[in-house]
């Protein structure tokens, strides 16, 4: 009778985490640029004393869902997508070098270039300033050009070029604030065969339709372990009245 317990307890456990991964992807559905997390099920043997005659089931991340998202044009002069593969290189909430796809970038209150999500986007020496200016334009290999503000048309001025990246997807995780970083923490190298679309942004890759359906099932999957649960309680006081009668 436990065993039937143990089972639906921790099936049910793991469902809600389930549940709050994939409510964590539909939420991010219009996010510029969101990778969706991965979901799968496991059987775990409960090792001990004796023979593993307990299995608990157990949610986990295998990993992130890299398929590239619709790109869709803004016209907007600082929005970028990432063409083909690559990331774009940003300082991460705790300082060190991560990576993102959301090209939506634009001007901090003190001429910092960043991003929607407000981190800083990174050039070959570190984080991007840009001075007043009149005309700002984006090259498809991240090079930014600046006309300096009262300078002629023609007084064109290179100011930094956004670290594009390219690391192996194998080597890549992703972080609570949803920036993707190396495993081993370190930045990795530029690649100069990466492109921006300029003008343009990278959607969510996550299919809102397949995630409400998602959903669903997981809700119908707990609902069923929760009522395994309640049979095992009713079952045991059947047993323990049956055993009374005796």
């Amino acid at each position: 009778m436990d065993r039937m317990l143990y089972v639906a307890m921790t099936g049910a456990a793991q469902t809600l985490l389930a549940q709050a991964a994939n409510t964590h992807n539909l939420a991010n559905a219009t996010t510029t640029g969101f990778r969706a997390d991965l979901e799968a099920f496991r059987a775990m043997p409960v090792f001990g004393y004796g023979y593993p005659s307990r299995v608990y089931a157990m949610s986990e991340r295998p990993g992130v869902n890299f398929a590239p998202a619709a790109v869709t044009a803004t016209g907007r002069e600082m929005d970028v997508a990432v063409n083909g593969e690559g990331w774009i290189a940003v300082q991460g909430p705790d300082g060190r070098e991560a990576y993102t796809r959301a090209g939506d970038l634009r001007l901090g209150p003190n001429g910092q270039l960043v991003n929607g999500a407000g981190h800083p986007v990174l050039g070959e020496n570190g984080p991007i300033a840009v001075p007043q200016n009149e005309k700002f334009e984006i090259a498809v290999d991240g090079t930014i050009t600046i006309k300096p503000t009262g300078q002629s048309a023609t007084s064109l001025t290179t100011l930094d070029r956004i670290k594009l990246v390219n690391p192996p997807k194998g080597d890549l995780v992703k972080g609570s604030d949803g920036l993707m970083c190396l495993q081993d923490g370190q930045p990795a190298s530029a690649d100069a065969n990466v492109r921006l679309i300029g003008g343009s942004l990278e959607a969510s890759n996550v299919n809102a339709v397949e995630a409400m359906v998602d959903m669903i099932t997981l809700s119908r999957q707990f609902e069923l372990q929760v009522r395994a649960m309640r049979t095992t309680q009713e079952d045991d006081q059947s047993a323990a009245q049956l055993l009374r009668i005796s």
